[in-house]
């Protein structure tokens, strides 16, 4: 059985809610001691999630973040102001505990797992890092396909398994990061790819781009665009044309954690681009997805209406590393203690609101 074989054998496994845990989940919210959907948005998570676990007392027992990384060809097209063995070196920061996502993931008791996917500069020496590995990042997608359709249904397969793996040993909850310089063109070209958007309105600052540069990136994205030719109704096809080893990996990530009927979060631009073909690829998995928050990367507004999603916050954040995913975490933590703790009124005397 090839891998893309095996990506849709996954996806016929994925469960629909039952339409009866969620009417239980609400029922259970209204009873409680407050003026019904009060808390708004904080019901609607709980909601979701009690209705995932087919339990009206939700808990999110532990949280894992799966960070994956890879590298990207285009970055010699001068789309990003950072070289390459950022990524590299991003990597080795986020094993030794210091950057953002490592602050934010200990605030909310999630794990990292971090992922080698297709970083260009070798890992050895760099604990902690999962070697899945396959190539030494991707072609530059301005001169040809970022990867052969194969290339691209092994790092969804592998996703799938990081997944599934991780469900197996008892994560409530998985969220998605990343890590690659020039990964903002390959998400913003994954984007025009899916919904049809100029490359112009998909294409923002990424690391820090200034106009000229912002400009050249969307000239760059609309000749990968064109010379590449990808198939806007087949997500695999657009994961390898103008994709990334990480973020087809991350979409795996998406279609595994549906399939394991575990709740996921999507984090900023570039986890979005690759929750969009997740969703392509596998529509039966949109209940299973949260967004963590708006990025301030102007495309992410267009994966967000594309999937139909309302992020959890908006906060001008563009960081990208799974940041997103540790705060909604949190959120979502919320919102389960919310539900599961909280007296009725029956239980608490108190009296309800006549009808």
């Amino acid at each position: 059985m090839t891998d893309e074989q095996r990506i849709f054998e996954t996806i016929a496994t994925i469960a629909p809610l039952e339409a009866a845990a969620s009417e239980r989940a609400w029922a259970r919210l209204d009873s409680l001691t407050k003026p019904p959907r009060s808390l708004g948005k904080l019901e609607e998570i709980a909601a979701r999630v009690s209705a995932i676990q087919d339990d009206v007392r939700p808990i999110l027992r532990s949280k894992t973040i799966v960070l994956m990384a890879g590298d990207h060809g285009v970055t010699a097209e001068g789309v990003s102001p950072y070289p390459t063995e950022v990524t590299m070196q991003m990597v080795a920061n986020f094993a030794a505990g210091g950057a953002a996502i490592n602050q934010l993931a200990r605030h909310a008791g999630a794990e990292i797992l971090l992922v080698d996917m297709g970083v260009a500069t070798s890992l050895e020496g760099i604990g902690s890092v999962v070697d899945a590995r396959i190539a030494d990042g991707t072609a530059n997608m301005a001169q040809g396909p970022a990867m052969t359709r194969e290339q691209a249904a092994l790092a969804v397969i592998t996703g799938i398994e990081v997944a599934r793996r991780i469900a197996s040993g008892g994560v409530a909850v998985i969220g998605t990061g990343e890590m690659g310089i020039g990964n903002s063109t390959a998400a913003a070209a994954v984007t025009s790819a899916l919904t049809g958007v100029d490359p112009s309105l998909v294409v923002g600052r990424g690391t820090g781009l200034d106009d000229a540069g912002v400009l050249h990136k969307a000239d760059v994205v609309r000749r990968a665009l064109a010379i590449n030719s990808p198939d806007a109704d087949d997500a695999l096809d657009v994961l390898a044309k103008v994709g990334g080893y990480e973020i087809a990996g991350l979409a795996g990530v998406i279609i595994g954690a549906a399939a394991a009927s575990v709740p996921v979060v999507s984090d900023g631009y570039i986890a979005g681009a690759a929750t969009l073909a997740a969703l392509r690829l596998a529509p039966a998995a949109a209940p299973y997805v949260f967004a963590s928050h708006r990025s301030a990367e102007p495309g992410h507004t267009f994966v967000l209406d594309a999937l139909g999603l309302e992020p959890v916050l908006d906060l001008d954040m563009r960081l990208g590393e799974g940041t997103g995913s540790a705060l909604a975490m949190s959120l979502m933590d919320a919102a389960c203690a919310m539900m599961s703790g909280m007296a009725t009124f029956a239980e608490a005397g108190v009296t309800d609101r006549e009808e």
